[in-house]
């Protein structure tokens, strides 16, 4: 038996909007640390997203902002951030002070 499907033009007005509408999901970014380096050094994230710092040094590090937050990283562990706001932010560990990095977040 064959059933008819009657679609209603205000059903998918409403979907499409649903899908326009429908904010993007967060990402997750990682930073890797070996040898002193954060890699990447810069990155360019939206607020919302989750860094996610992976130290592969046998010393722990952070990533500090200055008047701001702090991540505490231990050794051959990780630790993440999920951004609050938007804005440039430079960061440092605060352990090794040449050891920095920036964060551009968007809206």
């Amino acid at each position: 038996m064959k059933a008819d499907v009657l679609i209603h033009p205000s059903w998918l007005a409403a979907l499409a909007l649903m899908l326009t509408a429908a904010p993007a999901a967060a990402a997750t970014i990682e930073v890797t640390i070996d040898k002193l380096v954060f890699s990447p050094a810069t990155i360019d994230a939206k607020v919302g997203d989750t860094i996610e710092w992976v130290n592969k040094d046998v010393i722990a590090h952070t990533a500090t902002v200055k008047g701001g937050w702090e991540v505490m990283i231990p050794p051959k562990k990780s630790a993440s951030l999920t951004l609050k706001a938007a804005g440039a932010v430079d960061y440092f560990c605060r352990f090794h002070p040449n050891m920095k990095g920036h964060l551009d977040v968007s809206p």
